[in-house]
């Protein structure tokens, strides 16, 4: 009976490891959003999305009509643990279980949400187009402000 219960000990720590290990590997095998958070010469800020894996390269977003303190910065941030600290704008909401995941920012009043099927810039859906720049102004932001999710 013990050899029964032991075998049985076995199978379970053996699949238990096996499904715990390729859940892990599927959670992050695309890895996470390489976004670039940087400024110009004029403190005028954007940002430069990447995600090589699922397609998306060189993404540019600027915000004119928006100033920064620190000019001439580029900061890289890899967004791979929740809630992670941005140089400019806040991160409202982050679904990171399976990476790339689905990531939303309040940045100068505009809501952007990457997803790795398409970007959503203030409730419009955009889709990803490598080596792309666009340009937000303040009449582009959303009548009122994004709200953190909980």
């Amino acid at each position: 009976m013990l050899k029964l219960f032991l075998s049985a000990f076995v199978i379970a720590v053996f699949a238990y490891v096996s499904f715990f290990s390729c859940d892990a590997f599927l959670r992050t095998r695309y890895g996470p959003w390489q976004v670039t958070f940087e400024s110009d010469a004029a403190g005028t800020p954007a940002i430069v999305i990447n995600e090589p894996k699922v397609g998306v390269t060189n993404v540019k977003m600027i915000f004119s009509g928006e100033k920064v303190a620190e000019r001439q910065m580029a900061t890289d941030v890899a967004l791979n643990i929740p809630r992670k600290p941005v140089p400019f704008g806040k991160v409202i909401f982050d679904d990171l279980m399976y990476q790339p995941g689905n990531v939303t920012f309040d940045l100068f009043g505009h809501e952007i949400q990457l997803l790795p099927r398409a970007l959503t810039v203030n409730k419009k859906e955009i889709p990803w187009r490598a080596n792309t720049t666009l340009t937000l102004s303040p009449k582009d932001k959303l009548p009122t402000p994004p709200r953190e999710q909980k």
